[in-house]
């Protein structure tokens, strides 16, 4: 399972009204691990940055003028992304951005490249409603220090936002991922392998009691995260009419 999560800078908030992207910065989860093959590119972005835009990221347009231009760097990142779930919080806003980018090359949009588009932001909301979801509030919820974070950077918030989604999702779900990419990435190549397409599983219904003790489980790790947990979040299936 290879996830990327990923990360805008801009010259501004109005993709549609001309603001660019000045930089793009991804990084990879295989089998919820973190890999160390990044990408990360500073961006010419051809126009300045807007004053409020610029006081949160403080690329300047002299530093970015020897950069790589959108189009140089696409083919790049289109190969990186090809086939991977996307994490983005605020999806919406980066997503619009990349699309806006792709539109003027001429090219379809981002999500014909990739996998699934996660928002880590709507997901927070659900977790956590009525409470700040920012990036810096949901480091501070989970414990995790961004201290080191003074100015706002698309590689340094790819990497705290990484951090944020495995404590959001860690659970039983999780722990079964994180074994099955033991076994893969294993050194033991030769070792035995069962055809689980031949196993007949014994389906165990849970008895009223052990359905009420679960519940309460539930109720006691929702007072913990001070929210819903993740086990209360999974949509309940469409009936048929």
């Amino acid at each position: 399972m290879r996830q990327l999560i990923l990360d805008t800078e801009t010259t501004g908030l109005n993709a549609r009204g001309g603001d660019r992207i000045l930089e793009l910065g991804c990084v990879e989860l295989v089998n919820r691990r973190l890999t160390g093959n990044n990408l990360h590119f500073y961006i010419n972005p051809e126009r300045d940055s807007d004053p409020g835009a610029l006081a949160v990221h403080g690329l300047t347009t002299e530093f970015l003028s020897d950069k790589p231009k959108f189009a140089e760097i696409v083919d790049q990142f289109r190969d990186f992304i090809e086939g991977a779930d996307l994490i983005i919080h605020n999806a919406p806003f980066d997503i619009g951005f990349l699309d806006a980018e792709f539109t003027l090359l001429g090219l379809p949009p981002v999500k014909t490249y990739c996998g699934e588009v996660i928002d880590t932001l709507a997901r927070a909301k659900q977790m956590f409603p009525g409470k700040r979801n920012s990036l810096d509030a949901l480091c501070d919820r989970f414990g995790i220090s961004n201290a080191h974070r003074t100015l706002h950077g698309a590689l340094l918030d790819s990497e705290l936002l990484a951090e944020v989604y495995l404590a959001m999702t860690r659970g039983q779900e999780s722990l079964v991922i994180d074994m099955l990419g033991e076994a893969q990435t294993g050194s033991d190549t030769h070792a035995p392998r069962v055809a689980l397409e031949s196993l007949e599983l014994l389906v165990v219904t849970a008895s009223d009691d052990e359905i009420g003790a679960h519940e309460a489980v539930l109720d006691d790790l929702d007072k913990a995260v001070k929210g819903a947990s993740v086990w209360r979040l999974e949509a309940t299936p469409a009936s048929d009419e």
